[in-house]
């Protein structure tokens, strides 16, 4: 028995005959007829007696009836209790991150995340880039992506991705025979970034401030497209994980070069308020935005 067959035996019982209930079902007195005697030849025995215009239980009935009331009344209770915790997790989501690239991983996140938590709004504060602690803090946004964790006792942070950054130079470069760079070889490059402060770029603050070291000269370019046309015209290189650049077209005379011995590793963290990390939609924030990096293979 499905549950359809539930409510159309509730229904009738509870409107007395066949003509309003088939008005409540929006089914045709016909179609409800031949459902209820489906129903009553697979059970058995008859559900109604009928007698001109009034529909009666019989005692058989009156047992499927309060079966029929006690799960529908169980299942209304438990959709509207689901309402319910949808509206209470409901409201906006602000984030921000260290670094422009990082917007990059959202695509696909922000469409999966709709369907879990379709009431939850989640707006991304392009203001706040290169500073997500410190409007963190303010509670300008909710929640901040960075590569390193914060100290700072009040917030909350979750690893969620592993990624390397690699130089990438037109093969004729004068580094490109070097099977790795090394930090001493950046002292004459012309290094291309994204935008500045320096301390949000990943291979100054992890690799060159470490070791001391400056390129001669940096630019910055906003547009990756402009920032790829240099290093294709070997007037500069760019140090990038190679998921960010999986949308571009990279010409075949680009290559890739390790960044150190063991290569330059750094981590992703979502950083939160505390107090937000005990909300289930934050906790569902991280928890599918961990579980979309690690799954999409043009990232990892």
């Amino acid at each position: 028995m499905e549950l359809k067959h539930l409510r159309l035996i509730k229904t009738i019982a509870d409107e007395g005959n066949i003509a309003n209930s088939s008005q409540k079902l929006f089914l045709t007195q016909s179609a409800l007829s031949h459902q209820l005697k489906e129903v009553e030849e697979r059970l058995g025995f008859k559900i109604f007696s009928r007698k001109r215009n009034e529909w009666k239980l019989t005692e058989e009935g009156a047992e499927l009836y309060q079966l029929a009331t006690n799960v529908l009344t169980s299942i209304d209770e438990k959709l509207t209790h689901i309402k319910k915790i949808q509206q209470k997790t409901g409201g906006k989501v602000r984030v921000s991150c260290e670094c422009y690239s990082f917007y990059r991983l959202f695509p696909l996140f922000l469409q999966d995340m709709s369907l879990v938590y379709p009431n939850i709004d989640i707006e991304l504060v392009f203001d706040a880039t290169h500073q997500p602690i410190t409007k963190l803090l303010s509670l300008e946004i909710d929640l901040a992506i960075v590569t390193s964790p914060s100290s700072v006792q009040s917030l909350s942070c979750v690893e969620v991705m592993q990624d390397e950054v690699m130089m990438l130079m037109h093969k004729e470069h004068r580094l490109a025979e070097k099977s790795y760079i090394e930090a001493e070889d950046f002292a004459d490059l012309h290094l291309l970034i994204h935008s500045y402060p320096l301390e949000t770029v990943s291979v100054y603050e992890h690799f060159l401030k470490p070791n001391h070291v400056l390129p001669n000269k940096i630019s910055d370019i906003p547009l990756t497209e402009v920032a790829i046309e240099m290093v294709h015209a070997n007037m500069g290189v760019m140090c990038v994980p190679k998921w960010c650049l999986k949308s571009f077209d990279l010409p075949k005379d680009l290559i890739f070069k390790p960044i150190s011995q063991n290569g330059l590793q750094r981590k992703l963290y979502i950083v939160v308020r505390n107090n937000d990390m005990t909300k289930d939609h934050f906790k569902d924030f991280v928890s599918t935005f961990d579980e979309n990096i690690n799954n999409d293979q043009s990232v990892l």
